[in-house]
């Protein structure tokens, strides 16, 4: 049987010093870590800590999108050759992989890069993941790597997806890391605003991308590298805050397109089609209140409810100009209920 999927996140803060210095105990950590679970999963690590990594090289940084690219073009270097000699003593190799947006948008290019993963661990070796900021454009990349990391886990079929933060969990009012959650809108209320200095995203980000992740069937886990074995103990359930499962049927072909899709306009929707689409039907023209953007049939679309929610994903059936002459037209159908990914 082929191995299982484990995809682990870590973020600017947990592998590099407030100074932006590449953290080399926690990265040494890491490896040691990994190296455990080597036999058994096929692995993926997504590392931040390109910029922060190599900003100390750029003069005046002041963090503009081009010092920003400069940054990154340094820092991949200096971060991959660090994560290769940390894992040389275990004889494992590792392979830069560096994705931008895209690459999940166009499903041709998402298989081919499942292919080239597929091929890097049939050799043993691991991919090390980074958003390619060198070359992404500020429309299309990623929000941070806690999205790139459940792209890769949803789209690839992940059986958990690991997300490391500096306070090792999710934490409530008092300061305790919650172990166990099942409904996330429960806990969005335990949300800090805050963030690292040198990271993009924050709790918000990670519960955001840790619903998408439980509601594609992947466990997803968030945990903290400040106490011993942390990646050890989480993925044995001992420490961190674990997201809870829920049970998925979607084919591979929807997982992706719920979760990799860039969407290419929107269709807002009244309160009856919603209902219509959660009892896993097909999208009416004579539900829909208003269309948004300039697509052609096939392409991905947003579906919004009344309330301004995103409640699916779906690939439309007609162009945005057909379905805004057909607004009133019977069992005119815009996309079909195949097609449509709940979120």
């Amino acid at each position: 049987m082929s191995k299982p999927i484990l995809v682990i996140k870590f973020g600017s803060a947990a592998i590099t010093k407030a100074n932006g210095e590449l953290n080399q105990l926690v990265m040494v950590e890491i490896a040691r870590q990994v190296a455990q679970l080597y036999a058994e999963y096929h692995l993926v690590i997504v590392s931040s800590g390109a910029v922060a990594a190599g900003k100390q090289y750029i003069r005046n940084y002041a963090g503009e999108i081009a010092q920003r690219k400069a940054a990154a073009a340094i820092g991949n270097l200096l971060l991959l050759n660090k994560y290769a000699q940390f894992f040389a003593p275990y004889e494992i190799p590792v392979a830069q992989s560096l994705c931008e947006r895209g690459h999940f948008a166009n499903r041709d290019q998402f298989l081919q890069m499942k292919e080239t993963f597929q091929e890097l661990w049939d050799n043993g070796i691991i991919p090390i993941v980074n958003e390619n900021d060198v070359v992404s454009s500020r429309e299309l990349k990623f929000s941070d790597n806690d999205e790139l990391a459940t792209l890769i886990a949803v789209g690839f079929g992940a059986d958990t997806l690991m997300l490391c933060t500096s306070v090792g969990g999710l934490l409530d009012n008092t300061g305790k890391v919650i172990p166990r959650v099942s409904q996330v809108n429960d806990v969005f209320k335990y949300v800090r605003t805050d963030k690292s200095s040198v990271g993009l995203g924050g709790m918000t980000s990670k519960l955001t991308f840790a619903k998408l992740a439980m509601r594609m069937g992947i466990r997803t886990i968030i945990f903290g590298m400040n106490e011993s074995d942390g990646i050890l103990r989480a993925l044995r359930e001992e420490t961190g805050t674990v997201f809870v499962s829920q049970e998925s049927v979607l084919s591979a072909r929807n997982r992706w397109l719920g979760s990799g899709s860039l969407v290419a306009g929107r269709i807002l929707i009244d309160a009856g089609a919603a209902l219509a689409l959660q009892n896993r039907k097909s999208l009416l023209a004579v539900g829909i209140t208003e269309v948004e953007g300039d697509f052609e049939a096939g392409e991905a679309v947003e579906i919004v409810d009344e309330e301004g929610t995103s409640v699916a994903v779906a690939k439309a059936k007609e162009s945005s100009s057909s379905i805004a002459q057909n607004l009133k037209t019977q069992n005119f159908e815009v996309a079909n209920a195949n097609d449509i990914v709940l979120l």
